[in-house]
């Protein structure tokens, strides 16, 4: 049976703790000072180092060559306090979630009376001071106020507002706060190195965000991933079907959809994820994810690397591609879209309606009136501006429906070709990542069987012209230009009015000879009655 990471890998000194500088550095100087006081107070999340720190500060006091801010880890106090050791009876440490009444506090009073059996100090180590209750800690206020000379406090809590503020005032608080990803990724690559496990990139990162800057968390998902592992390798796969995570071969998908209005293709991985079981407020999150890093992307993208640590450089190349689609304001649009469904969907009945009404929002730019709507609307028409040619004049009648046809995605045809190289580029690196021959289509030569695509030049393509009609054909009365030309040459003819059957059927009506005008008969004038 072997011992979790968290407890194997329990640092012994202070210079082992990682991520709380700001905490180690003065309490090393104190001891260093012997200007050590009589009650600490540590705080901070779970996970990050509080408890380890304060038998690490048992440890520092009680030493031989002490106090001393590195303790020798030879003599009997430092051996029995080291990680893995059976304990000393001058440490005592008190889970206050169930000793935390008026009866637990007299205990403690009176056994703090006594002096301690061998090292220099007794130190009570109070975790989870929060749960003590009022009365429990108005019993320890006398002797944590003014304790006997051998007497150390250190009390270890997430939750310091709830400790009084007697004892607060009493104490040095030195707040500890969550290990930054950067730190806690080369802890973990050492981890893994000490324990013979080939990670595979991208596995890491996973880790850490699951983890959430707690170093106990991560290394717990880190223990059940290695102990999953077959023949001493961690792959990604495993990995994100182990952690629930959305691959990030569908987060691509995604992307390209929203960028090419594909609905079909957006809803069929909305289906992919319903039919695997994942969880959509997590699949939800993800997007929200992949959103933040494509506008970070999008901003810096010679520099990517120094954000997005541990991420591999084909997924960071894929970042790089997919925000050259797409605009800063539709990005934003998008992550403001995605946070705001994220957040109804806490406690919803139907997540999946939740899903695919956040879908729909997002191929919607104009279902709303917002800035930036607004600022997703104009990135689409620059980029088919850019990619499409000349945009189409609106006549005075649609005017009226020019914020429809603003909702409709500007050729489709060069944004699928857009999405088809970064596409291409995507399973080239795909391919080059697991060792298999790169597609044909990534190699730029066509599959066999196939016809090579045609490249369309990118300006406007002209519109094909109808067949002109003889010129009886014309009718003066369907067209203003033609009206206009014919009265400038023939000044003296009338227009005739069309019949009913010819604009009904224009194509079915015989080419009609031109009338005769009819001249005008004189009117009889009234004879005057006698």
């Amino acid at each position: 049976m072997s011992t979790a990471l968290y407890r194997r890998y329990r640092p012994d000194t202070f210079g082992d703790v990682i991520g709380q500088e700001h905490v180690t550095a003065p309490l090393m100087t104190a001891l260093e000072k012997n200007r050590v006081n009589h009650a600490y107070l540590f705080s901070g999340p779970r996970g990050c180092g509080k408890t380890t720190s304060a038998r690490i500060l048992a440890r520092c006091l009680n030493c031989e060559q002490g106090p001393t801010p590195v303790p020798c880890g030879t003599c009997p106090s430092c051996v029995d306090l080291a990680n893995g050791g059976p304990g000393s009876l001058d440490v005592i440490e008190i889970d206050a979630a169930s000793h935390g009444g008026v009866d637990d506090a007299r205990d403690l009073r009176e056994r703090a009376t006594f002096a301690p059996t061998r090292d220099r100090y007794k130190i009570f180590i109070i975790d989870e001071a929060h749960m003590v209750t009022a009365a429990g800690f108005n019993a320890l206020l006398k002797i944590v106020e003014e304790p006997p000379a051998h007497i150390k406090f250190i009390f270890a809590t997430t939750e310091p507002e709830k400790v009084i503020g007697t004892i607060r005032s009493r104490t040095h608080h030195y707040p500890f706060r969550l290990v930054p990803p950067e730190a806690l990724l080369a802890y973990l690559q050492v981890l893994c190195e000490r324990e013979s496990v080939a990670v595979a990139e991208g596995v890491l990162p996973l880790v850490i965000r699951a983890g959430g800057g707690s170093v106990r968390d991560t290394l717990s998902v880190l223990d059940q991933l290695i102990a999953g592992a077959r023949d001493g390798n961690l792959d990604y796969e495993t990995a994100i079907a182990l952690l629930g995570y959305t691959h990030s071969t569908l987060l691509d998908e995604v992307t390209l959809s929203l960028h090419e209005s594909d609905g079909a293709g957006l809803f069929g991985a909305i289906d992919r994820i319903i039919q695997t079981g994942l969880d959509p407020r997590r699949f939800v999150e993800d997007v929200l994810e992949r959103f933040r890093d494509l506008i970070i992307a999008k901003a810096m993208p010679e520099g990517l690397e120094k954000i997005l640590r541990g991420v591999p450089e084909d997924q960071l190349e894929s970042l790089r591609l997919q925000a050259g689609l797409v605009g800063a304001g539709e990005l934003s649009r998008w992550a403001d879209v995605t946070n705001k469904a994220l957040s109804e969907m806490t406690g919803a009945t139907s997540p999946r309606l939740h899903l695919e009404l956040l879908a729909a929002r997002l191929m919607l730019p104009g279902s709303q009136n917002s800035d930036s709507a607004f600022a997703a609307r104009l990135d689409r028409l620059e980029r088919h501006a850019m990619t499409g040619g000349a945009l189409p004049a609106l006549d005075e009648n649609d005017a009226a429906s020019a914020g429809a046809s603003m909702n409709a995605t500007p050729n489709p045809g060069a944004a699928r070709q857009g999405a088809a190289a970064v596409r291409e580029a995507l399973a080239a690196a795909k391919s080059r990542r697991d060792g298999a021959p790169e597609p044909a289509e990534a190699q730029g030569e066509p599959v066999a069987g196939e016809q090579a695509p045609q490249v369309q030049p990118n300006h406007a393509q002209p519109q094909p012209q109808a067949p002109e009609a003889p010129a009886q054909m014309q009718q003066p009365a369907q067209h203003a230009e033609p009206v206009q030309a014919q009265r400038t040459e023939q000044p003296q003819e009338t227009p005739q009015p069309v019949p009913a059957e010819q604009e009904t059927h224009p194509q079915q009506s015989a080419p009609s000879q031109p009338q005769p005008q009819p001249q005008p008969q004189p009117q009889p004038q009234p004879q005057p009655q006698p």
